[in-house]
C-alpha cells in the first residue's frame, strides 16, 4: 500500500506528520495524521492511540487545536487521526449538509446503495488503518492499541471498542454522541446511510451495544462539559451511563462544570486521557 507523506513538523521533540493513501475500504484517497513521539528516535517502540474527530472535522482539527503533542511526547504514545469521511467521491448530495455526507461519516459502514461503496468508515478505522499503521511503521508495538474521540468521534471510539472486544486496550471519549438512535444527528445519519430499519441501527449505537458486550475490561472514561449546548438533545450521555450500570460495565463519567463542546474543553482535559491510556497501554 503506497503512502505519501504530505507534511512533517517538529513538535515537542517528536514529529507531527500527515500522510495520504488510496483507501481500499473507501475507494478514494484519504489522509491521516500521525504523531511520532521523541522516544522513537531514542530507539523505543511505542503503542498507538487512534483519535476520531467530530462533525465537520478533517485530520487537521485535533492536531492543530488540542495541544495533545506535549502529552503524546511525555507519555510515549504514537497518535493516529484519520479524516472523518471520504471526500470528493462524486456522490450526489455529499456536500449539501454539514452533519451528513462529507465530514460526517459517523464511523459506520453504510448499507444504502448510494453510500455503501465509499462510506465505510467503521471498517476503515478498525481494519484498514490499523493494518496499514502496523505494517508501515516499525516503531509501533503491534497489538498495543487504544482509541478516543470527540463528539461524533467519541461515538466512533466507543462503538469500535465495544464491537471489537480486546482489539483496543482502552477507550475514552469527550462529549460522545452516546445514543444516536435517539437523537436528531444520529437519526439523520443512520436513516441516510443505513436505511429506515431502525432495528438495524442499534448495532451502531453504544447505548445498545454495551448491553451485549462480553469482552475484557474496557477501561472506559468519558468527559462531558456541563455547559455543552448539545448535551440534552444530541449527546444523551446519561443514557449510556445508565446502560453501563445496568450491564455492570464500569465507566468513569465526569461532567466538567462550565465547559462547552469546543476544543477549549478537549484541550483542558486531554492530559488526563493520555495518563489513562498510558497506564493501560504500558501495563
Amino acid at each position: 500500500m503506497s503512502l505519501k507523506q504530505v507534511s512533517s513538523a517538529k513538535s515537542f521533540g517528536g514529529y507531527q506528520k500527515v500522510f495520504a493513501h488510496k483507501s481500499k475500504e473507501l475507494d478514494c484517497e484519504m489522509k491521516f495524521s500521525l504523531y511520532v513521539p521523541p522516544a522513537v528516535e531514542d530507539g523505543h517502540k511505542v503503542p498507538v492511540l487512534y483519535w476520531l474527530s467530530g462533525l465537520t472535522c478533517t485530520e487537521e482539527n485535533f492536531i492543530i487545536k488540542s495541544g495533545f503533542q506535549r502529552y503524546a511526547a511525555q507519555y510515549k504514545i504514537c497518535v493516529v487521526g484519520p479524516d472523518t469521511s471520504p471526500r470528493g467521491c462524486g456522490i450526489e448530495g455529499e456536500d449539501d449538509d454539514w452533519d451528513f455526507g462529507t465530514g460526517a461519516g459517523f464511523y459506520v459502514d453504510a448499507s444504502e446503495e448510494k453510500w455503501k461503496k465509499h462510506y465505510r468508515m467503521y471498517s476503515y478505522v478498525t481494519k484498514e488503518l490499523p493494518d496499514l499503521i502496523e505494517k508501515n511503521f516499525d516503531f509501533v508495538i503491534a497489538g498495543k492499541r487504544s482509541i478516543s474521540g470527540h463528539s461524533m468521534g467519541g461515538h466512533g471510539a466507543i462503538i469500535s471498542a465495544l464491537k471489537n472486544p480486546g482489539f483496543y486496550m482502552c477507550a475514552t471519549a469527550f462529549a460522545p454522541i452516546s445514543n444516536p438512535t435517539q437523537c436528531p444527528w444520529g437519526k439523520k445519519a443512520f436513516s441516510g446511510y443505513l436505511g429506515n430499519d431502525e432495528q438495524s441501527w442499534q448495532q451502531w449505537d453504544a447505548t445498545h451495544l454495551v448491553t451485549q458486550y462480553n469482552g475484557p475490561y474496557l477501561h472506559l472514561l468519558i468527559d462531558q462539559g456541563s455547559a455543552d449546548p448539545f448535551l440534552k438533545d444530541q449527546l444523551l450521555c446519561q443514557n449510556l451511563v445508565k446502560a453501563c450500570a445496568k450491564a455492570k460495565i464500569p465507566v468513569v463519567y465526569r461532567e466538567q462544570e462550565g465547559y462547552d463542546h469546543s476544543y477549549f474543553f478537549v484541550g483542558t482535559f486531554i492530559e488526563d486521557h493520555f495518563k489513562h491510556h498510558s497506564k493501560i497501554l504500558y501495563s
